[in-house]
């Protein structure tokens, strides 16, 4: 509950910066042409983005013979949800993610890597995480910050180009406007990243409350971890927040930006919910 509060609050925070950003840039009609971009980005990003990533990345659709396919038809049933399409990803590298709209328009996709260093215990761990990230519709809400974060950053360097704001041709004030040029990006990425970590975190407890054993899940955070720092996988930075696993590390102050939570942070509460 605390981590939804949190999603819809930083939401919020998200789309009242698009806001500004086109009103500080045009004026009123500036306002109205950000809501308007939002509104056509997010359509776009909510009804195709899960054929562009899956098609960026390769992947092919899997069968019910398929070892993949029929854990996922298993955690499918004990979750309640439509059985989602299911997708092997060509890569050596260690990792999966959900894609699709909505429960009834979902697929899962894994890469060859994963499912040579996990058993099925620990693999059934990972694949409960991305059902439950569909369950939660996290990637609709994930979409439309990384849409909306996207769309500002955008506007923000269109801004720079075109020199400023109509508020600054009317005797508004140039130094703010060039301020929320800058800071507005930065702002919208930090906000994007903070709503990722915090669906992440319930991500795995609603996977470990799928499979009722939140410890396979854990076991299958630390092997990804150690495998995919030895064989990385070559991600878009745009699809990462995807990802059960970060597919490439970030520390010190550049973790404010990480669209996932420290994989030891992740386990520890595992292992705190296999106590409870």
């Amino acid at each position: 509950m605390a981590n939804t509060v949190k999603t819809t609050l930083l939401l919020g925070f998200m789309t009242g910066l698009f806001l500004l950003v086109g009103e500080l840039i045009g004026g009123g009609q500036g306002l109205v042409v950000g809501f308007l971009f939002a509104v056509v980005t997010n359509f776009v990003s909510y009804f195709w983005s899960d054929k562009i990533v899956l098609r960026s990345y390769g992947a092919q659709e899997v069968g019910a013979d398929h070892r993949l396919y029929r854990i996922v038809a298993h955690l499918a049933q004990r979750a309640g949800l439509p059985m989602p399409r299911v997708y092997i990803i060509p890569e050596a590298s260690p990792n999966a993610f959900a894609t699709g709209r909505n429960p009834q328009h979902a697929a899962v996709a894994a890469t060859e890597g994963i499912l040579q260093i996990l058993d099925d215990n620990e693999l059934t761990g990972v694949l409960a995480h991305e059902l439950a990230h569909v369950k939660h519709r996290d990637i609709l809400i994930s979409s439309v910050a990384a849409t909306m974060a996207g769309a500002i950053i955008m506007i923000a360097r269109f801004a720079m180009f075109w020199g400023g704001s109509r508020d600054d041709r009317d005797g508004g004030n140039p130094i703010a406007a060039i301020a929320m040029m800058i800071l507005a990006p930065i702002a919208a990425t930090l906000i994007q990243a903070a709503i990722s970590r915090s669906r992440e975190f319930d991500a795995d407890a609603g996977g470990a409350s799928i499979t009722g054993n939140p410890l396979g899940l854990a076991s299958a955070l630390r092997k990804i971890e150690s495998a995919s720092k030895v064989v990385p996988l070559e991600a878009n930075p745009a699809t990462a927040h995807m990802f059960i696993i970060k597919p490439f590390s970030v520390s010190g102050l550049l973790g404010l930006f990480s669209t996932h939570p420290p994989t030891e942070a992740r386990i520890a509460a595992l292992t705190e919910l296999s106590r409870q």
